[in-house]
């Protein structure tokens, strides 16, 4: 049955893709996402109406099935007749169709306040589309049953398949990356948000806030008990969140913003936080910018080449006293050296480093990279917690990390893509908890090839990298492979032949010079 969900996730996908390719010429692929999602938001809403509306029904409350409160109760927008689904698919095929769509967006954002400025406006009466072509897409989108996605998160996912079909792979929207919902569950299963603040420094489409409260959610929790706070650089996309959310009946304070530049959050104290920040973001600040940024209090200044150090010490800042993060990074972050050690150096001995597991390939639409996923936490002592109601012991694990290889885990999807399974996050998040807990069921043990529990004595004495393959042990000689020594290597070499290049467009440009020819 699992496989036959999948398949139809690939062929929904697909489908909306090839439906928006028929647009080209009026939309250019770029902006195919933004066409799309928000008919999706339109079918989403309409759906929920269309349900609410049966539930009265059935409960004999017919006489309400246009008073607005009891479809706000149930975190449902209510929707006036000219803005439902059923509307506009009974006139997809009209020439007024886009003013429909528009008049829509406009008059379901107007009613509903947490929807303000996060909905186009008069989008598709101005992008001069075909309407038949147009009318196959809205074919395609009413075939979605959004009923059967309260557990993912169709918009983000649809989004992430679009960048991965054009933006990067055309070079635009590099490190933009929505993260597959199975890497958002283990997250949440490792660092366990079930009531408090969570907080997202870079919240894309607002996948991680979905997934945490499925969670909460499935490990009845209340959703009440969670507070969500992001923040967003790219204004089409903080859009895309807000959007997300609102549909989803999750209230949060969502901010619009460079968070490096712009903090919205500058006071806040977040029990988790969730993160994938752009990976290696190249000159996020100048030289001279966020040198005495509090931020990076008790820490080198983050080097302004590469911004990974830069979201480390930003979601540090923004942890409470016993805050845990859960955060993906480019693997490289685990060896970096000159500024880069020195922060990892000190988030080491300052003990706030918790555990380390790199993931596999081919995790994400957009990108084929293995990434790393960071735990911090800023209370590693022995403690008693009581979540949803019951008493944990945490056993005293400072001055330990714990790593994780999970390179050859998960299964196949979509021919070549890779999820961890259910059973398998159940099984890496136990593993996990084992080792933080007292009186485990099972205990904890290091086994070769996935997970080895390390002293910050260790640690030390490899360089502080935190590469898990220097402390895992492998049966597997080529397992065995210097990381470190290869990528300063391969860094050198890089570096040499970008001197070369260098060297040489200098020489051609003397030569021209001379010979009268300025360049």
């Amino acid at each position: 049955m699992a496989k036959q969900d999948k398949k139809q996730t690939k062929t929904m996908e697909a489908a909306l893709w090839e439906s928006c390719n028929k647009l080209r010429g009026a939309v250019e692929p770029a902006e195919y996402k933004h066409v799309v999602l928000s008919l999706i938001f339109l079918k989403y809403a309409g759906d929920r109406f269309e349900q609410r509306k049966s539930q009265l029904i059935e409960q004999g409350l017919q006489e309400y099935i246009d008073t607005v409160e009891f479809y706000t109760a149930e975190n449902v927008f209510y929707l006036s007749p000219k803005c439902r689904w059923s509307f506009i698919m009974a006139n997809a095929k009209q020439s007024e169709i886009f003013k429909i769509i528009d008049e829509a967006l406009a008059d379901i954002e107007k009613t509903n306040k947490q929807l303000a400025g996060a909905l186009p406006n008069n989008y598709y009466s101005n992008l001069g589309l075909d309407k038949v072509k147009f009318a196959s897409l809205l074919d395609e989108i009413n075939k979605l049953d959004t009923a059967t996605d309260s557990e993912n998160d169709l918009i983000g996912r649809v989004y992430e398949y679009f960048l991965g079909k054009f933006a990067i792979a055309e070079g635009k929207g590099k490190g933009e990356y929505y993260t597959p919902k199975t890497v958002v569950n283990l997250i949440a299963e490792m660092i366990e948000p079930y009531d408090g603040k969570i907080y997202d420094p870079c919240c894309g489409s607002g996948g991680m806030f979905v997934q945490s409260m499925k969670f909460v959610k499935a490990h009845h929790g209340n959703q009440k008990n969670i507070s969500v706070y992001g923040q967003e650089n790219t204004n089409t996309t903080f859009k895309l969140a807000r959007m997300n959310l609102a549909i989803r009946g999750i209230s949060g304070d969502i901010k619009q913003g460079d968070t490096f530049h712009n903090d919205q959050h500058k006071d806040l104290k977040a029990d988790y936080i969730m993160a994938n920040p752009p990976f290696n973001q190249k000159d996020w600040r100048e030289d001279n910018q966020l040198t005495d940024d509090p931020r990076w209090q008790g820490y080198e200044i983050p080097p302004s080449t590469n911004a990974n150090y830069g979201w480390i010490l930003n979601i540090l800042s923004k942890l409470s006293n016993s805050g845990t993060a859960g955060f993906l990074l480019s693997n490289g972050a685990l060896s970096a050296d000159g500024t880069e050690l020195k922060i990892r150096k000190a988030l080491i001995q300052n003990d706030k480093v918790e555990a380390i597991a790199i993931l596999p390939r081919n995790m994400f639409y957009s990108t084929d990279i293995s990434v790393t996923l960071w735990i911090l936490n800023n209370n590693k002592k022995a403690r008693v917690v009581t979540k949803n109601g019951e008493e944990i012991h945490y056993r005293d694990r400072e001055n330990e990390v714990l790593f994780i290889d999970l390179r050859q885990w998960g299964e196949p999807f979509e021919k070549k893509y890779i999820q961890f399974s259910p059973e398998q996050i159940t099984q890496i998040a136990q593993n996990f908890h084992n080792w933080q807990r007292e009186g485990a069921k099972d205990t904890y043990r290091n086994v070769p090839e996935y997970c080895y529990s390390a002293t910050i004595s260790e640690i030390e004495q490899k360089g502080y990298s935190l590469v898990p393959s220097k402390y895992i042990e492998f049966a597997n000689r080529d397992e065995q492979i210097d990381f470190d020594s290869k990528m300063k290597e391969l860094q050198t070499e890089i570096r040499s032949l970008l001197q070369q290049e260098e060297q040489s467009k200098k020489d051609l440009k003397d030569l021209f010079e001379k010979l009268g020819f300025g360049l």
